[in-house]
This record gives C-alpha cells, sequence and structure tokens, in this order.
C-alpha cells in the first residue's frame, strides 16, 4: 500500500475543503509547486491533484498551477477535476501529469473511459465520490440515484489503472476512513482500490493496511497531513516496513 498526499487547487492556492463544500476552504499554501515539493521530500510517491474549480466548472481552471507542480517535483502525478473529454485528458498527460481522474463523465459517460483507456492504456484512474453510498457528481454538488458498487462494476474490463473511492461524509472531518464501504467496494470488483476521505491518523493507516488484501493498494490524505495530525514521512515507513 502507498500514501499519496493531495493538493486540492482553488484559484491557483492549496487549499483543503471540509465536506467538499467549497464555501468551508482553509488555505494551506500559496505555492503549489513549493508544497509539492515538500510532500515529495517527505517520502510521497505519488502526488494526487485536484482542480477543485474545475471540478465545479466542468473544464480546467488551475492549469497554470497544475503546470508548476509537475516541473517542480521528480514523483508520478495524478490529477481530476474538471476532466470530461479526450482532449482535455490528452493536454494533461501532454502537460506532464502522470494519470488523468475521471469522475463525472464516468459516470454519465462510461464509453468515454472505455475509450480513453484504450488510446492512454495504464494513466486513466475512475473517481468513485460516494454520499451515504451513492455516486456524487459535479464537484460533489449532485447525488445521484446510482449505487458506488454499482458503478464501479460498470468499470470492469475497460483497462482503468485504479479506482479512488472518497466517502464525501468522512472527507476533511478528520474522522477516520469508512473502512467497511472501501473494503465493501474492493471485493466486488478486481480493479485495485485507492482510499480517500477522513485519514486523520497513523493507526488509521494500519486499519487500511489491513484490508489491503481486499484489493486496496493505496490511500490519499490531506487534511490530515496539512495541520500535523499525520506524518506523512512515518506513514510512508509504516507502509513500507509491511512490504
Amino acid at each position: 500500500m502507498i500514501v499519496i498526499p493531495a493538493i486540492d487547487l482553488k484559484e491557483g492556492r492549496c487549499v483543503r475543503l471540509e465536506q467538499g463544500l467549497m464555501e468551508k476552504d482553509t488555505v494551506y499554501s500559496d505555492s503549489p509547486a513549493a508544497q509539492a515539493r515538500i510532500w515529495q521530500e517527505q517520502g510521497g510517491e505519488l502526488l494526487h491533484i485536484v482542480d477543485l474549480d474545475g471540478a465545479f466548472a466542468g473544464v480546467p481552471r488551475n492549469k497554470e498551477a497544475i503546470s508548476a507542480i509537475v516541473k517542480a517535483i521528480d514523483i508520478p502525478t495524478e490529477l481530476g477535476g474538471g476532466v470530461r473529454d479526450l482532449a482535455t485528458i490528452e493536454a494533461y498527460l501532454e502537460l506532464g501529469v502522470g494519470r488523468v481522474i475521471l469522475g463525472t463523465v464516468a459516470k454519465e459517460k462510461p464509453e468515454l473511459v472505455k475509450e480513453a483507456c484504450r488510446l492512454f492504456p495504464g494513466r486513466i484512474v475512475v473517481g468513485i465520490d460516494a454520499n451515504n453510498g451513492f455516486v456524487a457528481v459535479r464537484g460533489w454538488a449532485d447525488v445521484t440515484e446510482k449505487k458506488a458498487t454499482e458503478m464501479a462494476k460498470e468499470m470492469e474490463g475497460f483497462g482503468v489503472e485504479a479506482i479512488i473511492y472518497t466517502d464525501i461524509a468522512r472527507d476533511g472531518m478528520m474522522q477516520g476512513p469508512n473502512l467497511d464501504a472501501t473494503r465493501s467496494l474492493a471485493e466486488s470488483i478486481s480493479i485495485p482500490v485507492i482510499a480517500s476521505g477522513g485519514v486523520s491518523s497513523l493507526q488509521d493507516i494500519e486499519n487500511l493496511m489491513a484490508i489491503e488484501s481486499s484489493g486496496v493498494v493505496g490511500v490519499i490524505t490531506g487534511k490530515a497531513i496539512y495541520t500535523g495530525a499525520l506524518d506523512l514521512r512515518a506513514a510512508v515507513e509504516l507502509t513500507r516496513r509491511n512490504k
């Protein structure tokens, strides 16, 4: 299992939200590139980037900051938020992003995910954000009637590199991840799952490592490493000791 530090971008700055609410944001850095270097120096093996403005607008909004991040670090990156078509995917990959995360469009146009996986093998990740088990889209603003497990199963056979599963109720709340829901989703599919939302301590990392055999290969952490509740270097060392 790998620990993946997150950078969420809003108006070019590095922020964290509570439960995905744009009005509940805390600014942690005016230089996302500098913050990215810090997470790399502390042992991050992969950087998770979200264009929050893009997620709500449906089009890229923080390209300048994203480009600066990619140029500032050596570790690979994954990026989501506002990616709705093949041209945007290709543009981000050409910019140097390692892999692109499809969320809203994966729910609404699964055939586009299949085509993206064919065109860009190994570089497409699907983000499934759930509110009480149901998929939420457009920056979590709209909760649909589709169950997260149902959507995950639809992605089978497409060639998706991984699925990022986020429990919205836990995101930014420092209450620990939803282990049962994460395990249930991972066990229902053959695609590797990355857990997201609620991680607040080394114990949370250990708890997720206990369900690694279910197919949980990574964990994204944001607020906890910004506030110091979780030491990224210690979390990375914990996972490496068990490899």
